[in-house]
């Protein structure tokens, strides 16, 4: 079982930058691919990031490639996703997620444990 806490969301102007942390429970963190999604209103959960257990080969959505970066610490069991150069369409509640699956990963039904969000508003 792993808990997950998100924390870094906030209001911010476009071109900015915030950083996310996903706090995890849980000795066997770093055997966890671990992903960033995003839900805005109205709209379904997509993929953002994800960063694999193993090696931390890192994945991608087209929308945030070259200005979002995900990294993780498993001495500290949190992962991060340092946000740049932000856009009003960037304007989500961000949630962390854990999976199993050894290779980063962005489909949303290979994640088994979600955090609660956090909210992150860019006014343009």
């Amino acid at each position: 079982q792993v808990q997950l806490v998100e924390s870094g969301g906030g209001l911010v102007q476009a071109g900015g930058s915030l950083r996310l942390s996903c706090a995890a429970s849980g000795r066997t963190f770093r055997s966890y691919t671990m992903g960033w999604f995003r839900q805005a209103p109205g709209k379904e959960r997509e993929f953002v990031a994800s960063i694999s257990w193993r090696y931390g080969s890192t994945y991608y959505a087209d929308s945030v490639k070259g200005r979002f970066t995900i990294s993780r610490d498993n001495a500290k069991n949190t992962v991060y996703l340092q946000m740049n150069s932000l856009k009003a369409e960037d304007t989500a509640v961000y949630y962390c997620a854990a999976s199993t699956v050894l290779t980063a990963t962005a489909y949303l039904n290979n994640y088994n444990y979600w955090g609660q969000g956090t909210q992150v508003t860019v006014s343009s």
